[in-house]
């Protein structure tokens, strides 16, 4: 199983970062909270950091445990696990995405989300309520 970290990331606005894929990358074209691949010698906040910084030149602060969810990609199996960040600054360079928004949580079921990022969208839209 791949250990997979994922920021729901809030703006001073009280939006949320999601970002969608780039064509030709696994899950191409769908949206998620941006993150990535747990390394062996790392929290998942530290890999969020590292990853944010790395895939889209921006600086986060991880605070909270979201939730976590298993996910079977064909015959990868991944555990997508989710943190609530808050972001601190930098200016957006993309390197595997190809758009981004800031939404405010009733706009997330605007967008198609890869199939492990859905349960996060669905809590995030119960809290909502």
């Amino acid at each position: 199983m791949i250990q997979v970290a994922a920021a729901i990331i809030e703006n001073v606005q009280g939006k949320i970062l999601i970002a969608r894929r780039k064509e030709g990358k696994s899950q191409g074209g769908l949206w998620e909270f941006p993150g990535g691949k747990i390394e062996a010698d790392e929290t998942a906040e530290e890999c969020l950091r590292r990853e944010l910084r790395e895939e889209m030149n921006i600086e986060i602060d991880p605070y909270e445990f979201f939730g976590e969810n298993e996910h079977f990609y064909g015959d990868v199996h991944i555990s997508l696990i989710a943190y609530k960040a808050k972001f601190l600054g930098g200016e957006m360079k993309l390197v595997d995405h190809d758009d981004y928004e800031w939404v405010s949580l009733n706009q997330l079921n605007e967008f198609v989300f890869a199939p492990a990022d859905v349960k996060f969208v669905e809590i995030l839209l119960l809290l909502m309520r």
